[in-house]
This record gives C-alpha cells, structure tokens and sequence, in this order.
C-alpha cells in the first residue's frame, strides 16, 4: 500500500479519512493535538433536516505531531487546514520530506497560491520530486461534530476541478486518489484537470463569498448581537445587501482575470469564471440569481456565522475565523496586489479591505487604495501570501 499523510485537522479531515477506506493508502493524520484523535473516524451524511443519510468509517494508521514519524516514508501529502496555515506547515515538514522519490504534495483547496507555496520548499530544500495538486474548490461541505472522532458532510460538488503539476500526473493522481473521495460514495463529483493553479488562486469561491457576506452582514446588522440567538445564519439568512458586494467583488476579480487572460491568450483559463458560471460548474444548478443560489441551496443552509461571545457579552463576528485569515490575506490582497499591476481600480476589493483593518485593528490599505506592503501586519512571516512575498515582482511572476 501507499502510505498517505494526511496535514492538519480540518473538517475536510474528518471527512477524507472515511473516504479513503479499501482505498490504496494507508493513512496516517500530522496533528498539533495527537491525543484528541481515535484511531478509527466516523463521518455522517445528513440532509438538511439533520436526518443521516449515510455512514462511513477510516482508519488511522499513526496519528502523531512528530513529522520525523510520517513524512520520510510519504507518498501523498494531503493539506486539511485552513488556508493561511499551509505555508507554516509546509515549511515544518519540508525537512523530513523524501527527496529520492516522487512525493505528491496536494490540498483539498487551492486558494492562496498553492503553487507558490510548495514551490518555495522545493527550492529551500531541493525537492525536485515533487508533484503538486490541488482541487479548485473544497470537494464536501463538511464540518466537525466532535474533534478527531466524528464529521458530518451535507454532500459533495456534482463536479469539480484540479490542478497538477507537472500536468501529465493528473491521471494518475486522479485514478489513485481524486476518484475515490466523492464519486466512489456518492456517483457525481468527477474532477476534471485545470491546465494552470492561477485559476484556482483567483477562484471566485471562498474569498469572494465569505468576505462579501461578513461586510454584509455589518452593513444590515452592525457590529454586534445582544445574543447568539439572534444571529443570522450565513447562507440560510442571506439579503440583498450582500448579495450585491458579491456581485461588485466578482466584477472587480473578473477584471482581474480578464486582463491576465488578455495578456495570454493562448494559455487555457477555461476554470476562470465568475461566481454564478462557477456555481452552475460545481453543483449543475441553473441559477442566475446569487441570493438564490445560496437560499435555495441543499448542502449550505446548516452553516451557521462564525461568531463570538465578546467581554460585554455581546456576540460578534469571529475577526480571526479563516473567513479573515484565509480569505483576507490569502485571497483578496493577492488580487489587490495583482490588480495594482494591472493598474485595475477595485473598489469593492479596496472596501473590504478598509473595512477588515477596522475589525482586525490592522493596517493593510491606505487611504489612497494601496496595499501597505511594508505594514508590519502584512510583512509578519507567512501571514500573508501576497505574490511579492514569493519575491515575484510582475504579474508574469504569476503565471504558471
């Protein structure tokens, strides 16, 4: 068998791991909390109504927070974890990883620049062996019911798309790992190949949909709720206002992405959509309405908003949730940043923006619609995975 670790805790965790099983892995979990994990996870698939439609199990094979125990002898590396966490990760396993062999180095989400960030340990460490991959967007909805024991997924996409490189071992990460965690269960999810990661960078998914609906839900609510209660749910209670930030943030990332694909017309950007294309891709709906599209969806009404009880005893949003840390300096400064070189006015971005320093207390964009690239809150050490951070200087450093 093929030996698989599996990188972090995430939700996305507990359900691969049931996924896996009579797969050709062998799986082990690298977790920062080894002793919270059972050897054996179970996953439950649920209706909207909560009822189970499913059940499934994995085994573990070794569960440890010693890198030394699992990534000399890895074949696959699979990344579970939110997305500002990858870069840290991967510079603490790069030592251990096996540079005479081919060692395949994914995550079950793309956003970020995933390229640039196992790029950077290949050359720090010389892993010429490498072979990248990453899905384009999270295969399940999932989340955790009790930490290292139990998950629960509410489906999967009806489609889906990855990225490899080099592109010729997409077939095999497909048929060895790719077919087996949603098609096998539940008949629909294929992955279809991505010929580049920059559309997954720019993929208008999390960092467009989650940092639209927090502004948003300020917009409507403000800042706070006397209790938890009275909070809306994230999709479920999806409005107007935010379905419009969405839609004035997708035009900004479609600007963005259509100068690039102007400046090279002959590469294939088939995976670049806007936000409704994309979601018409994924779940083979026929919306053409984005408050609809997450109202009437069967597998987001039971996501709940991240909040947080505060020391007047107000509830408010989580300002350190991944839907800040991820889809903040992970997923709208990368845009910022490119639309800069592109000389591309971004006001939705630039609100967004001047809005999370607030919330985070941080500075991240000036008064004249910058990035502050030399701000000590974007410069703190892979806390953000803006391109110039990789030392790319143009947008032709971008291109893969």
């Amino acid at each position: 068998m093929k030996k698989l670790v599996i990188c972090g805790g995430g939700s996305s965790a507990h359900a691969l791991i049931p996924f896996l099983k009579d797969s050709i892995f062998e799986v082990s979990v690298y977790t920062s909390r080894p002793e919270r994990w059972a050897k054996t996870i179970n996953l439950e698939w649920h209706d909207p109504s909560g009822k189970v439609l499913g059940t499934y199990s994995g085994d573990l094979k070794t569960i440890s927070n010693n890198p030394e125990d699992l990534f000399p002898d890895a074949d696959y590396i699979v990344f579970c974890m939110p997305v500002h966490k990858y870069r840290v990760a991967l510079q603490k396993i790069a030592p251990f990883i096996n540079k005479d062999k081919t060692v395949f180095v994914g995550t079950v989400y793309g956003q970020g620049g995933w390229n640039w960030m196992v790029d950077e340990i290949k050359k720090q460490y010389g892993l010429t062996k490498i072979v990248t991959f990453a899905f384009g967007l999270i295969p399940w909805i999932c989340r955790i019911i009790e930490y290292g024991h139990t998950g629960v997924t509410y489906g999967c996409k009806a489609v889906n798309y990855a990225a490899t490189y080099p592109m010729d071992y997409f077939n095999q990460v497909n048929e060895e790992l790719l077919e087996y965690i949603c098609y096998k269960w539940f008949g629909k999810g294929k992955v279809e190949q991505s010929d580049n990661f920059l559309s997954l960078t720019l993929s208008v998914d999390n960092q467009i949909i989650h940092t639209s609906r927090c502004l948003g839900l300020y917009k409507v609510y403000g800042t706070t709720w006397k209790n938890e209660e009275s909070v809306p749910w994230f999709y479920k209670d999806y409005d107007d206002i935010s379905a419009k930030l969405l839609a004035d943030l997708d035009t900004d990332y479609t600007n963005i992405r259509n100068a690039i694909k102007k400046l090279h017309p002959e590469k294939d950007y088939s995976y670049m959509l806007d936000y409704l294309a994309l979601e018409r891709f994924s779940y083979h709906s026929h919306n053409t309405d984005i408050k609809e599209s997450f109202v009437t969806s069967q597998t987001l009404v039971s996501i709940k908003t991240p909040v947080i009880q505060n020391s007047e005893g107000t509830w408010e949003v989580d300002r350190n949730h991944r839907f800040f840390l991820d889809d903040i300096y992970y997923g709208n400064c990368i845009a910022k940043w490119m639309a800069e070189q592109l000389n591309i006015v971004t006001p939705t971005i630039d609100e967004i923006l001047h809005w999370a320093q607030i919330i985070r207390q941080e500075n991240i964009i000036d008064d004249d619609n910058h990035l502050m690239l030399n701000s000590p809150d974007l410069n703190e050490p892979l806390k953000a995975g803006i391109p110039c951070f990789y030392g790319f200087n143009t947008i032709e450093d971008c291109i893969d």
